[in-house]
């Protein structure tokens, strides 16, 4: 009785202790919030039900990790053993689930509901997944600290706004110039950089980043600042388009007109070069220059000291990582049909650098897992319309979508500090010594 009793009261003890910190912290921020009165002074105003669901909040999560900590290892090791066996299985049911989503939630709930469901839960995930993918060579795979990464997103949102209608090209044609012109981009940030690391090179790419942004708000003439680009040509069927009509989508196929099919087959475009993405990833891995990529990550002076060209390492992981980055810009305008410099602000970088450090650096399902709790928690948060009833009409469950990924990150430093993924296959190993003949 003692020895089942001595787990549960360590969690209780713990669970308390957790309780206590999270009320002093969260006591000056949560419990009360000032609000400027008729007379431009702050007016406290008591959130009591809030504070107390924080405070629940880390009771309940401390406990559950304590007891799940004080396991039995034979648990734990019939655990590992059940996950490894179906861990072949895991990628293929995932593409299974990702082909056959759009479909299943249009027979479930109509084309007018499934618009959301398909883009938000969809396209943006999947568009964050790509993005993650890209950042995964230049961080996960090179080690090069990139906090700029969403400059060379906007060149490609803004290469497509640009060039489609002066050029009259189609995606299809532009797709690959977008992709190239950020390249190109990563190519000119990456070559003055080649002699800085760590934080240094994380402020300098940071600072690419911004001074990219403000030249798309002061340079009125082509980028039409704030006010953003917009009427250039859409997403087409292979030079047909998504308008009711004859000349249509719809009515070349000979069903009805609903405007979920744009989406649907924008999601499938992003699916397949998102898998594209992490296939040349995968073999690029494999090569010597993936080899060399991450002898950079590992130590750049034992890199150099090996007779290997640091300077062309930097610049491919920084070229690929934005050539990826230009494709997802150029899909991002196709499916919003409007660019504008408040989608490329430093909180996209710090979302995407928190995917690549959340699902482990150089784990490609990592950084997918990583994506879709981030962003899609985040477009869950806009559902919870009924906390209102809880905590007031003045609670907005989105302004706590940052502080949701503070406390994921700090969860993962102290609990899987290499990200949720973090065993990473080596892409080279030393055979077993060959057996002595007789």
């Amino acid at each position: 009785m003692s020895a089942a009793a001595s787990p549960f009261s360590r969690a209780l003890k713990e669970s308390a202790l957790a309780t206590l910190i999270v009320a002093g912290l969260a006591f000056p921020i949560i419990a009360f919030r000032a609000d400027p009165d008729f007379n431009n002074l702050l007016e406290l105003s008591a959130r009591w039900p809030l504070f107390l669901a924080f405070c629940a909040l880390g009771f309940g999560l401390r406990f559950l990790l304590s007891l799940w900590e004080s396991r039995p290892k034979a648990a734990l090791a019939l655990a590992q053993a059940t996950t490894g066996k179906q861990r072949k299985w895991l990628a293929p049911a995932a593409l299974a689930a990702l082909v056959a989503y759009p479909l299943l939630i249009l027979a479930l709930l109509g084309p007018q509901a499934a618009l959301k469901w398909v883009d938000t839960f969809g396209v943006q995930i999947l568009l964050y997944v790509l993005l993650g993918w890209g950042l995964n060579i230049t961080v996960g795979l090179a080690g090069l600290l990139d906090l700029g990464y969403v400059a060379f997103y906007a060149v490609g949102a803004y290469g497509y706004a640009l060039l489609a209608p002066l050029t009259g090209l189609s995606f299809w044609a532009l797709l690959p110039v977008c992709g190239l012109l950020a390249a190109f981009w990563g190519f000119c940030i990456g070559f003055p950089v080649l002699r800085l690391r760590g934080d240094y090179l994380a402020i300098v790419t940071l600072a690419f980043g911004e001074m990219l942004r403000i030249v798309a708000v002061n340079w009125d003439a082509v980028t039409k600042g704030e006010a953003g680009l917009y009427g250039f040509p859409g997403l087409t069927f292979f030079g047909l388009p998504f308008i009711p009509g004859p000349r249509g989508f719809a009515a070349h196929f000979g069903v009805a007109f609903a405007g979920v099919h744009k989406l649907i087959f924008l999601y499938y475009l992003v699916l397949a070069i998102a898998l594209l993405a992490n296939f040349v990833s995968i073999r690029l891995r494999r090569l010597p220059l993936g080899r060399a990529w991450e002898a950079l990550r590992e130590d750049e002076i034992a890199c150099r000291a090996l007779g290997l060209d640091t300077a062309k390492i930097k610049l491919t992981a920084f070229a690929l990582g934005a050539f990826f980055a230009g494709v997802a810009g150029c899909l991002f305008a196709l499916r919003q049909g409007f660019v504008s410099p408040s989608s490329f602000t430093f909180t996209e970088s710090a979302t995407i650098l928190a995917i690549v450090v959340l699902g482990g650096g150089g784990s490609q399902f990592g950084v997918a897992m990583a994506a879709a709790l981030i962003v899609g928690s985040s477009e869950l948060l806009r559902e919870l319309t009924f906390l209102k009833a809880i905590f007031g009409e003045n609670f907005d469950p989105t302004q706590y979508r940052m502080l949701l990924v503070g406390i994921a990150m700090v969860a993962m430093m102290n609990f899987r500090p290499r990200g949720l993924v973090s065993m990473r296959q080596p892409t080279i190993t030393l055979g077993p010594e060959p057996e002595a003949r007789s």
